[in-house]
Order: C-alpha cells, then structure tokens, then sequence
C-alpha cells in the first residue's frame, strides 16, 4: 500500500495530478478540491493516497488532507458507490460538509453528477454511525452540535419549517443547534432565519 507521494508537481488537469517521485510520475485520481489546493507547477506536493485495485485497471487516487482521504473511503465501502461516485461528491463538498449531511440525513445535498437519490439515502443509511463515531468525525466535532445531531421535539419541528423555506437540511440543522434549546420553536425558526441570512 502506498501511504502518500511526495515530490514535484509536474502536471494537472481535470481530475488527476501528476507527482514526480524518484524519476517516477505518479498519476493520482483526485478531487477538485485537491486540484485547488495544490501549489504551482515544479513545486514540492504530498498527496495521501489510496490504491484501488480491479481487475481490469490499478487506480492511485490522491488527497491534499487525510480527513478528504477518510471521507473517500468511507464512501467506496458504500455498496453501489464507486470511485468516480465518491470523487464527484469530495468535488462538490469539503469533508466537513460530507459529514454533515450524512449526520443530519440531507440526502439532498449529497446528490450530484453521478450520485442519485437512491445511491445519496444508501451513503446516509450505511454511513450515519460511522460518521459519528470513526476518526474522520473527530477532526470537525465542531461543525455537528449537539443539537443538529440529535434534533427532536422544538429543534425539530424547527428544522423542517428552515427546510419547507428552501434551506437544505444540513444548514437548518447547524443554524438551529446554535440557538438556545430552551427556546419556542418560532424564536428558533427566527433566529436560524438570522443565522442562515448572514451565512452561518
């Protein structure tokens, strides 16, 4: 298993980096998020890296940060969710994100191209606990409050008035578990209201 790269930048393009290591280009699959991160041409870059191997092709797929790397095999042990799946989703959201829409059931937010609503509520169901519970939840405990995760009783009803609004479920979640818990519902549905009008 190779753990990461480390080397110089050669090439990019959409959806794949190119490290020099040793005299060896290494092609890494990867995120557009990476692809972001990483520094000009002919610099130094470390990738975290994940070797999948099928029996048609052998795929290095690369991370700028291990909470991406995590969150990409949380995903591909999904049945039915493969690499590509897991790419466009890491592509569309950072890992902190991911994690909240599985914690908060946004199946929703986790559609993109290649992931329907089928594929999205089975990523939900499989990876709820996990995410709670593994390594990769532990680096943005932050962005889950209590309540968001567990929302029941005036924090729920909340939430679902935030989301009959338009709000996606994650963002309602994390707007009303700032708020008070002791509040009424209309006072938390006020002030998620606030919180998501000045973007959280």
């Amino acid at each position: 298993m190779i753990y990461s790269v480390h080397g110089k930048l050669i090439h990019t393009e959409s959806g794949f980096a190119v490290v020099e290591c040793a005299g060896v280009g290494y092609k890494c699959l990867t995120t557009l998020s990476t692809l972001s991160r990483l520094p000009r041409l002919g610099e130094e870059a470390t990738l975290y890296t994940h070797l999948n191997v099928r029996e048609d092709a052998v795929d290095l797929f690369g991370f700028y940060d291990q909470g991406e790397l995590s969150c990409f095999k949380m995903l591909i042990s999904v049945s039915g969710v493969g690499p590509k799946a897991a790419l466009s989703i890491l592509s569309s959201m950072s890992p902190e994100k991911f994690a909240l829409c599985v914690a908060t059931g946004d199946v929703k937010s986790l559609k993109c191209p290649g992931v329907g609503p089928k594929i999205a509520q089975r990523i939900v169901l499989e990876l709820k606990d996990k995410v709670s519970s593994e390594a990769v939840a532990q680096g943005f405990q932050a962005e889950l409050p209590a309540a968001a995760l567990s929302a029941s009783g005036p924090a729920a009803e909340a939430i679902s008035a935030l989301v009959v609004l338009g709000y996606s479920q994650s963002e309602a979640a994390v707007a009303v578990g700032q708020c008070d818990p002791a509040l009424p519902v209309e006072e938390m549905i006020k002030f998620g209201l606030k919180k998501l009008a000045t973007n959280l």
